[in-house]
């Protein structure tokens, strides 16, 4: 679940992303502004929205492919299930691989869609090319998009093991800087 909150926190951000861009130029940010700052574009980021779902299913699937394939007839309950992940003779075989394909997905989500989701909300443009815009900004800039996106994993983090409290703080202060990270990036790009 807080993979999946990761692949799908830029949709929820939409309504940040607004306020900032309000902010930025000038115009009055309200919370109906918030609200209804999908509108703007609609279809494209429901569109987005499709694909990081069909990201996260596969995600799910896949992982459960992988606690198929290391645990074979194996069907643990709760309350054996972290001790089986941990203490089993595949657990760290099946950890590192669940990790590093886990992080694969998660920077293909991570490109696909840090400057895409902005930047339909700030411009009458496709998810096509707001997905190859993301690309592009995270290829043009390698070092500073992995820093930016260590930031994003590492205070989300955070906020997660504060019981989801922290990111009450974190979720906002993220979004406002997201924007202006696109901001930034788009001029180059």
């Amino acid at each position: 679940m807080c993979a999946g909150f990761m692949l799908v926190a830029p949709l929820g951000a939409v309504g940040l992303y607004e306020t900032s861009r309000r902010l930025s130029i000038g115009q009055p940010a309200s919370l109906a502004a918030a609200l209804t700052a999908v509108r703007k574009n609609a279809l494209q980021i429901a569109s987005m929205g499709v694909v990081l779902l069909l990201l996260l299913l596969f995600w799910i699937r896949l992982a459960t492919l992988l606690f198929a394939l290391f645990f074979a007839g194996v069907t643990p309950d709760l309350s054996n299930l972290v001790p089986m992940l941990l203490h089993s003779p595949v657990s760290l075989p099946f950890l590192i691989t669940g990790t590093a394909l886990g992080g694969v997905l998660a920077l293909i989500a991570y490109a696909i869609s840090v400057i895409s989701i902005p930047m339909l909300l700030d411009r009458d443009t496709n998810v096509f090319a707001a997905i190859a815009t993301s690309i592009k900004a995270v290829r043009t800039n390698p070092k500073p998009m992995l820093l930016w996106a260590f930031i994003i994993v590492f205070f989300t983090g955070l906020g997660m093991a504060t019981l989801f409290l922290g990111l009450a703080i974190i979720f906002p202060l993220i979004g406002h800087a997201s924007w202006h990270a696109y901001r930034d990036l788009v001029e180059r790009v």
